[in-house]
C-alpha cells in the first residue's frame, strides 16, 4: 500500500522558497522536479511556454516521482492537478523531493 504526498497540493506557504521560485520562475522549478527522476531539465522546463507540452511532460514527471516514492494516485489525477493547479502541484512535487523517503524505498543520492 502507497502512502500520501508529505505536504497537500496547497501546500505551497510550506517552503517559501520553493514558492516564489515556481510562481515568478515556473521553468526552473519543472527543470529540477524533471532532473530529480532523470528526464531532461531542459525539455521539461522549457515545456511550461506550451501548454499541451508542458501538461504531458508534468503529468510524466508527477507520475515518476509517485512511483518512485510509494505515492497512491494515477495518471489522471497527475494530469488534473497539473491542468487546474499547475504551479500548487510543481511546488509540491518540488517539496516532495526534498523531502527523505522513509520506509522501504531507496532514497536517490
Amino acid at each position: 500500500m502507497g502512502r500520501h504526498w508529505s505536504s497537500g497540493l496547497f501546500g505551497c506557504f510550506g517552503d517559501l522558497g520553493v514558492c516564489v521560485i515556481t510562481y515568478f520562475l515556473p521553468c526552473i522549478t519543472a527543470g529540477r522536479n524533471a532532473r530529480a527522476v532523470d528526464k531532461s531539465c531542459l525539455i521539461h522546463g522549457l515545456s511550461v511556454f506550451v501548454p499541451i507540452l508542458y501538461c504531458l511532460c508534468a503529468t510524466g514527471v508527477r507520475q515518476a516521482i509517485r512511483e518512485e516514492r510509494d505515492i497512491v494516485g494515477g495518471k489522471g489525477g497527475d494530469c488534473i492537478s497539473h491542468i487546474f493547479c499547475p504551479l500548487c502541484a510543481l511546488a509540491q512535487e518540488a517539496r516532495e523531493l526534498k523531502t527523505p523517503v522513509t520506509g522501504g524505498s531507496m532514497a536517490r543520492e
